[in-house]
């Protein structure tokens, strides 16, 4: 399983000093009475909602997305409201407060995102699940997004398909777990957060054109992302034995997967630097001149 290092996981990073000014301190764990060592005391969701505006860090949102999810018996605190009573405005503000987390979230993507790019890598091995006469399908996946918002840019170099036919086309998805313990068939289904049909689910790439036993392509996708909550890293991109129908099947399977076929062959999606990118856009760039030479002179 891929790793993905933060920040302040530097061995160099200094220690965060607890009371510099400015700094955010979290909800008191202190009772009514100043007593330390009681229940910790969680103030009110538009408490939360203040502070967070004040100091919107990454433990901060956390920290009002962990009130949310594990203190339900303090829902009277959160909303100010009696969850029982008929014409209760709960729903509302709860939309509310949802919109602002949501708010804040992108904030702090574009934040990082500042800086530079996101890059990732996956590294397409073939299921293990396989016997020795299926195609034994490996290379590289790689990513790009320029901010938040912005097209992901994919580079697909893939090789080991079995000299077919050049009109042969493979279908290549995301799915929605990086797990590989059972090869390609433990990545679960397509990654679909949204539940939009098939084939608009983030990452439904479509369908790739096998030349001389490989796929070499550059392709965008507008629903994918590696920013953002429905970031695709740390999921599986997997490759398929069959064409995707575009959920014109005429079956619940088409809606779902485009009846493409056994899983090939899959990789974890994992960040990483610009090196990888930029060297494949050189290589890429240099094949489609070879490529239209070839043809040149073929004519």
């Amino acid at each position: 399983m891929p790793f993905f290092p933060r920040e302040d996981h530097a061995p160099e990073a200094a220690p965060r000093a607890t009371n510099s000014p400015g700094f955010c301190q979290p909800p008191s764990c202190s009772d009514d009475d100043g007593q330390a060592g009681a229940a910790p005391h969680f103030p009110g969701g538009k408490a939360l909602l203040e502070e967070l505006e004040r100091c919107p860090t990454p433990a901060m949102l956390t920290l009002l997305c962990a009130y949310l999810l594990l203190a339900p018996g303090a829902s009277d605190a959160l909303t100010h409201v009696d969850v029982e009573r008929p014409g209760s405005h709960m729903e509302e503000q709860i939309r509310d407060m949802q919109a602002k987390v949501t708010e804040i979230w992108q904030e702090l993507t574009q934040q990082r995102a500042a800086g530079g790019a996101l890059h990732a890598i996956c590294s397409m091995q073939p299921s293990v699940l396989l016997d020795a006469a299926q195609p034994q399908v490996t290379g590289l996946v790689l990513f790009r997004q320029l901010r938040p918002g912005a097209l992901l840019e994919a580079f697909f170099h893939l090789k080991g398909f079995p000299a077919e036919p050049n009109s042969t086309s493979r279908a290549i998805h995301v799915h929605q777990f990086g797990d590989l313990s059972q090869g390609c068939d433990s990545t679960g289904p397509h990654y679909n957060p949204l539940e939009v049909p098939h084939p608009q689910h983030p990452g439904d790439f479509g369908n790739f054109a096998v030349r001389d036993g490989q796929i070499w392509r550059y392709r965008s996708s507008p629903g994918a992302s590696l920013f953002g909550p429905h970031s695709i890293a740390g999921r599986a991109v997997v490759v398929h034995a069959g064409e995707d129908d575009l959920g014109r099947g005429g079956n619940q399977a088409s809606l779902e997967n485009g009846n493409a076929g056994r899983r090939l062959a899959c990789c974890v999606v994992a960040l990483c630097g610009p090196g990888p990118w930029a060297h494949q856009a050189q290589e890429h760039a240099e094949h489609r001149k070879r490529r239209r030479a070839s043809e040149c002179k073929a004519s």
